[in-house]
């Protein structure tokens, strides 16, 4: 006869499969630095750093999904439409299993004062700031095709309804330090996924995707505040550029894009270290007003 009786784990597993939101998948190769469990719910949001920020207790400061699990689940959301987008393409989904490419716009804005007017919870900071993603664009490109036909693209990309929170973080939009801290991991992980493509079950059969990630979603603030650049009051009032308020009243027109992510962890250095021995005067003008160290690439697109 057939044993019926199976090992706890299997019934375990068997059991996960059933949950809403659960879905198998895999990393090839596998993410650096991630864990590869994949029924991973919400984590505290500074898993991956062990000191707690500051004296606030670091599980009442933020709360995020693991942005790979994230997007797994942004995917599977989309599957019909993947499905429907391959069809209307006249692609032939059996041969469609590698080189779907997804673009991701990321967003992070401060939301306000969200303090509790008669709190009992534990004390947190009153501010709170949220990272979120929309999936913007999803492509193929076919064996033997030279360009990548367009299967799926968000029609809203504004819209609260496309746009998915990964963290919620109890802190205010201006302290870089805690800012830092939080969303390290989220940058590591999203590191991680530019350099492995995932593995995932699309309409019955299994799928390569790689990600590209996009940063437009950032007001001139955050970008500001990620990038280690002055605040909104500094001489320098470009986010792109080294021009001044002089400089840029006087000239509308001749302006390039000088200021890369690598540049300004350079000038940060040199902010930190003054190898030149120069007064705080010289020493600003010569990093043009980078002053804390970044530790977010913003990448600009067009939204």
């Amino acid at each position: 006869g057939r044993q019926i009786f199976q090992p706890l784990h299997t019934l375990r597993s068997a059991e996960k499969e059933l949950l809403p939101g659960f879905h198998q998948f895999e990393w090839q190769p596998a993410l650096k630095n991630v864990s590869s469990s994949w029924d991973v719910g919400i984590i505290d949001g500074l898993s991956g750093w062990t000191a707690s920020v500051d004296d606030v207790p670091a599980d009442t400061i933020t709360r995020r999904f693991r942005y790979d699990v994230a997007l797994v689940s942004a995917l599977k959301d989309l599957e019909e439409d993947i499905m429907e987008g391959l069809r209307e393409r006249g692609l032939d989904d059996s041969t469609c299993t590698s080189g779907f490419t997804v673009v991701v716009k990321e967003s992070c804005d401060g939301m306000g004062d969200v303090s509790e007017k008669h709190g009992s919870g534990p004390a947190v900071p009153e501010k709170a700031v949220r990272f979120s993603f929309t999936i913007m664009s999803i492509s193929i490109r076919a064996d033997g095709e030279e360009d990548a036909v367009t299967i799926f693209q968000e029609q809203k990309p504004n819209s609260e309804l496309s746009c998915r929170p990964l963290c919620l973080m109890f802190v205010d939009e201006s302290d870089h330090e805690t800012l830092t801290a939080i969303l390290g991991p989220v940058v590591a992980e999203r590191k991680a996924m530019l350099e492995s493509r995932l593995i995932l079950s699309v309409g019955g059969l299994l799928r390569s995707f790689r990600f590209f990630f996009r940063g437009t979603g950032l007001d001139e603030k955050m970008v500001r505040e990620m990038e280690g650049l002055e605040a909104s009051g500094s001489t320098y009032v470009c986010t792109l550029c080294d021009s001044t308020r002089a400089e840029a009243s006087q000239n509308m027109v001749l302006h390039s894009i000088t200021r890369s992510h690598t540049e300004n962890l350079e000038r940060y250095e040199i902010w930190r270290t003054n190898p030149f021995s120069e007064s705080a005067e010289e020493l600003r003008d010569r990093v043009k007003g980078v002053s804390a160290k970044p530790f977010m690439e913003t990448q600009p697109t067009l939204d």
